[in-house]
């Protein structure tokens, strides 16, 4: 049997049925994979070796009687360390964050798995509560990209990613509240998803408030449509959660994209691209073309909504450290301290005008798709720059500038985006393609990331 940890979930679902693959058998052989490279990647902060083989146990058992859980029973899984677990510490990253204390409590989207008999191997790391568009923290240090070490996988779910990536498991949450899971997903060159807000339940209530959305990353399209089919239900914890579409996101994956009207942008208008990026991407939008799609060439129509969204950032940095103790503050990163500092002197009518301007920006995407179906940009205008920087030393993004132009807007209006993998660059580096739909059409942004996996494939490290 070729090597288990590349299996889809549907796969190993399908030989669990079978009897031709035990639960137990595939969570050693993850587990003794993320012993031989998490060393090298550091891609957890916690394996939870002795609680997973229990839980896969108790699956084989399940299984070897006919009567599984759900639709993931016995696939291994992993969770961002800003999500809760039971049983596991969630320590998001941070030396604030006590571990010795009861942790009783899953957040949704783990509880919707661990329902259905997943198998949970440990949490993936992630900056300091997901305030930069990296991984590293003081607490778990750097996390490295599997193309090549000396580079981020991007963040905040850049542990995720690179699980994903490397096999360290086969169904990975995630986060995003600005690109967090997109971004990894480009630099790693995996599949990231960020639903439409709501579709998956969120709690407790993040800091960046509505910005944030639970995600996936997986490395395949149809692993994220199943867990999507998990996930996507309400939870009476989530004031925001959406109710129940009953939608079956894996019956209508492989619908085509046959007639449908998309807008490609490759700068939004205000965006600065390599120019390798750019060329691979537009080289996937026209293979979109050839499957049926009618693309056209235009720009969304809206100024960077940069500034909006620092107001937010800001301020919910500022909420965030205003809740700990004065010792607690004191070990805080400095650059999400300066942030809080900086959110402090965010006035409530300025909190409100970007609130306001949150919501034009809402109705103007809403008013543009009501022409075009879907929205295709680079996922990022560059590629996985070297560990240990919070931002590229670039010509085009030189230290500070925002680098991710094309994530956050998409936060902002709440709508479904996914990053696809379209390519390497001749230095060997993946390249991701967006696709954003408008609010509640997530199943066409997954139909569409599916039409063009189909027709080029998604590479994955060869070790």
């Amino acid at each position: 049997m070729s090597d288990i940890t590349n299996f889809s979930a549907s796969n190993l679902v399908s030989l669990y049925q079978n009897h031709k693959l035990s639960p137990v058998e595939v969570t050693k052989t993850v587990l003794e994979r993320i012993a031989a490279y998490n060393s090298q990647v550091n891609a957890f902060v916690i394996v939870g070796e002795e609680n997973a083989l229990a839980e896969a146990r108790a699956s084989e058992e399940r299984w070897l009687k006919g009567e599984p859980l759900g639709l993931v029973d016995g696939v291994p899984i992993t969770v961002k360390d800003l999500l809760l677990t039971k049983g596991l510490p969630t320590l998001r990253g941070s030396k604030a964050i006590t571990p010795n204390q009861p942790w009783e409590e899953d957040a949704p989207a783990v509880a919707r798995l661990r329902e259905q008999g997943a198998v949970l191997l440990g949490k993936t790391t992630t900056s300091e509560f997901g305030w930069k568009g990296v991984t590293d923290s003081s607490l778990t240090g750097i996390t490295r990209n599997p193309w090549n070490l000396e580079l981020t996988p991007g963040g905040s779910s850049g542990g995720a990613a690179v699980a994903a990536a490397l096999g360290l498991g086969t169904l990975h949450l995630g986060t995003d509240g600005g690109g967090s899971s997109r971004t990894p997903a480009a630099f790693t060159g995996v599949f990231g998803f960020k639903p439409t807000f709501g579709r998956v339940a969120g709690y407790p209530a993040a800091h960046t408030g509505t910005l944030f959305h639970p995600g996936v990353l997986v490395r395949t399209v149809a692993d994220a449509a199943l867990t999507l089919n998990a996930i996507a239900r309400p939870d009476v914890r989530d004031w925001y959660a959406l109710p129940d579409d009953g939608q079956d996101y894996v019956k209508e994956l492989n619908h085509g994209v046959a007639g449908l009207r998309i807008a490609y942008s490759s700068t939004l208008g205000y965006a600065d691209v390599e120019p390798e990026v750019a060329a691979l991407v537009k080289t996937a939008v026209d293979v979109l073309a050839k499957l049926g799609a009618v693309v056209e060439e235009v720009d969304p129509g809206f100024e960077s909504p940069y500034n909006i969204l620092r107001t937010f950032w800001r301020a919910g940095a500022a909420k965030l450290l205003r809740s700990f103790t004065p010792e607690q503050r004191a070990v805080i990163e400095e650059g999400l301290q300066a942030t809080a500092k900086e959110g402090d002197r965010i006035s409530l009518a300025d909190y409100q005008s970007a609130n306001d301007a949150r919501e034009a920006l809402g109705r103007h995407m809403q008013r543009f798709h009501q022409t075009y179906d879907l929205l295709i940009t680079p996922t990022l205008p560059i590629t996985a720059f070297g560990v240990g920087q919070t931002s590229p030393q670039s010509s085009i993004y030189p230290q500070g500038r925002n680098w991710s132009p094309f994530t956050y807007p998409f936060n902002l209006t709440q709508q479904p985006a996914a990053s696809v993998p379209c390519g390497f660059t001749k230095d060997g580096l993946p390249v991701g393609m967006q696709i954003v739909g408008a609010k509640y059409k997530d199943l066409l942004v997954l139909q569409t990331a599916r039409a063009y996996e189909t027709v080029a494939p998604f590479i994955m490290p060869s070790k």
